[in-house]
């Protein structure tokens, strides 16, 4: 399994500066107020330093309350501007989240099954979670309060200088040690911080296959090797972190000896300046004040590039889904010219030896064929080669004379419906969730797609009918009552094929009969290949194909196949029970069987 890429700096920057230029107006008033509420905060050290100068003078009092006034008046448009700084940048930050969020989702949905294929699901959904999280705290939390920070600490570096040059050159003393600090720090962090968002991928990889793969790893008694995986991808991704504390307490100790520098050189600075009367007591104390503000912010900056390059190692993981680049649609081309299916000399291999060698098949306007074989024969592959979901290594595929990489993704979606075993319902109303087919069907539309395909009895049975919520905040559906939904979706997008990957495997289910009345209904019509995990679909068929490794070896009735007494005709009696091929009235109902 492959990791998604991961952009580099200047392209993750890129991305991020993009979507801010996409928001000028606002991305420009929340740095004027930021900007502001950082100037307002000066007027205080300066302020103190004018009235020790005043007390030093003998002022009368109304200069002592009006420097009172004034600290008071800044320190109140400080926090209001602060308030709204904080709020617009956040909005600023969440709107940029959401579009590269919604971005990604994107990319990810139209990669390529070839490449989602080779992808590890916890690294994706580490991306999608995880990442898209780190990245959400950074713009609307470590953002706002870095920004104003690094405002703060320029405007207030730039008034020290203002109060006197020589003062503002003994506080400079300090930032050396900070940049060697910073330096130090990053270099050794920024690997491990890449590290972790692996780290944490792999230990989401463990999670969910041990979940997904629950009842085999119980069958199989394997729970103490699972925990022991999940153990592991846990304490490698628990020790880079601890690592990484580390590093950053030896960093904070650093920045604390860069604050002693720095103060204390201006308060020696201060003391010989104002022994020789070239500058006034309150000016250095006003000097000393402004360097003493300096401390929160720096640390604000400082500290939180724990945060930062956390949140920097997201970005670069989010921007590295977007440089995959999209499949382009082919120029518009002929529409097909029919309903027909046709598979020539298709072969195709996982990385391996083939698992389809020259495979010939036709299906022809509103036929109904069924594909069987062995376990491992190639069906599934073969199916979603058919519906245009894979890409063969070898031979074309076309529909109505049109080969597929000439229709492109969307005419191809457009043209064939692909239903697997696996049918997601999503959380919402059900007569949404069966809209999804067709955005514009009316609820009369909904109704009666459940209606062809079985399902509007029990609908109407639910507690709210069509209006139900189900999905995981609502009303559980079974599995095929699940099946029956992709059904009426089925129904509804009306495609004029449709490649059925074992869609009715409900085979113990006491729904099995319905599914599969539920399938005929609504692939009536239609040019169908249904990958048959009961072998009555395959009797219903026009045609059986079957497969074996790989190939066709068979293609038939079912009469014609079992009176060839071939590999179609050992399914069957297997299927049956029976040692002789099928007479009337003489096949029996298996407990269970596989194809």
């Amino acid at each position: 399994m492959n990791l998604l890429p991961v952009a580099g700096s200047r392209e993750t920057w890129a991305v991020l500066w993009r979507e801010i230029r996409r928001l000028p107006g606002l991305s420009v008033i929340a740095a004027v107020v930021i900007t502001g509420a950082s100037a307002a905060g000066l007027v205080a050290p300066w302020a103190l330093g004018v009235l020790v100068d005043d007390v030093a003078d003998k002022a009368d009092q109304s200069s002592i309350v009006k420097v009172v006034v004034l600290i008071g008046a800044a320190a109140i448009v400080a926090g209001v501007l602060t308030s709204l700084g904080v709020t617009l940048v956040a909005r600023v930050g969440e709107t940029v989240l959401a579009r590269i969020r919604e971005q990604v989702l994107d990319r990810v949905l139209q990669l390529p099954a070839p490449v989602l294929d080779k992808v590890r699901t916890g690294d994706l959904l580490s991306r999608v979670g995880d990442d898209v999280a780190a990245v959400a705290s950074a713009l609307t939390e470590v953002g706002p309060a870095v920004l104003g920070a690094a405002l703060t600490i320029v405007l207030t570096v730039g008034g020290i200088f203002v109060l006197d040059w020589r003062l503002g050159l003994a506080g400079l003393l300090a930032l050396p040690m900070y940049l060697l600090a910073l330096r130090w720090y990053l270099r050794r962090s920024a690997p491990f911080y890449r590290q972790e968002r692996v780290a944490m991928g792999d230990r989401s990889e463990a999670i969910i296959a041990s979940l997904r793969g629950s009842a085999t790893v119980r069958a199989y008694r394997l729970e103490d090797r699972q925990l022991e995986t999940i153990g592991a991808t846990s304490g490698t991704a628990r020790d880079i972190s601890i690592h990484v504390f580390k590093l950053f307490s030896f960093f904070s100790m650093r920045i604390n000896h860069a604050e002693f520098t720095g103060l204390t050189a201006i308060l020696v600075a201060g003391f010989f300046l104002a022994r020789d009367d070239l500058v006034s007591v309150g000016a250095v104390t006003a000097a000393a004040l402004y360097f003493h503000r300096l401390f929160n912010p720096i640390n604000v900056v400082l500290m939180e590039f724990d945060q930062i390059q956390t949140a920097a190692a997201g970005l670069a993981r989010l921007a590295g889904v977007l440089e995959i680049e999209a499949v382009p649609e082919p120029p518009p081309g002929p529409a097909p010219g029919d309903a027909s299916l046709e598979l020539t000399g298709v072969g195709h291999a996982y990385d391996g030896p083939l698992v389809l060698d020259e495979v010939a098949l036709r299906l022809e306007p509103g036929e109904r064929v069924a594909l069987v074989g062995a376990s491992g024969a190639g069906k599934t592959t073969l199916a979603a080669i058919a519906a245009g979901v894979l890409v063969p290594t070898a031979g074309t595929v076309k529909l109505g004379g049109v080969e597929l990489r000439e229709l492109g993704e969307d005419r191809t979606r457009a043209q064939v419906a692909l239903l697997s075993q696996e049918v997601h319902v999503f959380s919402g109303p059900l007569v949404d969730d069966v809209r999804l087919a067709r955005a514009d069907a009316t609820d009369a539309d909904v109704e009666s797609a459940l209606e062809r395909v079985g399902a509007l009895a029990w609908v109407r049975a639910l507690p709210d009918g069509v209006e139900t919520v189900v999905g995981e905040s609502g009303h559980q559906l079974t599995s095929a009552q699940a099946q029956q939904v992709a059904f009426a979706r089925l129904v509804l997008a009306d495609p004029p094929i449709a490649v059925l990957d074992e869609a009715t495997a409900e085979a113990g289910s006491a729904g099995a009969r319905e599914l599969e009345r539920a399938s005929v209904a609504a692939t009536a019509g239609r040019t169908t290949l249904i990958v048959a995990h009961r072998l009555t679909q395959a009797e219903q068929a026009d045609r059986i194909v079957v497969l074996e490794h790989g190939r066709v070896v068979e293609s038939g009735t079912h009469q014609e196949l079992l009176a060839d007494g071939g590999r179609y005709a050992q399914l069957w009696r297997s299927w049956t029970g029976t040692s002789t091929p099928d007479r009337p009235g003489g096949r029996t109902t298996p407990a269970s069987a596989s194809t």
